[in-house]
């Protein structure tokens, strides 16, 4: 499958392209910047879920050994792209940055990422996109 149809579908990982509303979310949740070691510790070893707009979850486990594993079955993506993906994923300064293995054509995103109350996280990917996400060990 192509890198652009891909994209033109759904963004995956922490850049999974959620609704308007997660947007504008983002934009009004306060939270705490996380950055270096406190950002290693709040994914690292951690499932973090990602809402769709079209309903569920996307499931993403952040391993401490520095791998990701992404499933979008559970959230009926199979049909739109490779329905799970590994890649890796590492701590840039103040930046969380990840790269699939074939989800987006093997492109490194990096995200800002702010703790925000009941085990959310708020992020922004360096292209724009924003989000909500929940945090489970």
């Amino acid at each position: 499958m192509s890198g652009g149809r891909i994209g033109r579908v759904a963004a995956v990982g922490l850049g999974l392209s959620l609704a308007a509303a997660s947007s504008a979310s983002f934009a009004n949740e306060n939270g705490t910047a996380l950055r270096g070691d406190a950002l290693r510790e709040a994914v690292s070893g951690k499932r973090i879920y990602l809402s769709v707009p079209l309903g569920g979850e996307l499931p993403l486990y952040y391993q401490s050994n520095g791998r990701v594993d992404g499933s979008g079955e559970a959230a009926g993506l199979g049909r739109f792209l490779k329905p799970s993906d590994s890649g890796r994923w590492w701590v840039e300064g103040e930046r969380l940055c990840q790269q699939w293995e074939s989800w987006y054509g093997g492109r490194v995103f990096c995200f800002t990422v702010r703790k925000l109350p009941e085990n959310r996280i708020a992020w922004a990917r360096d292209d724009g996109e924003k989000g909500i996400a929940r945090i489970a060990p």
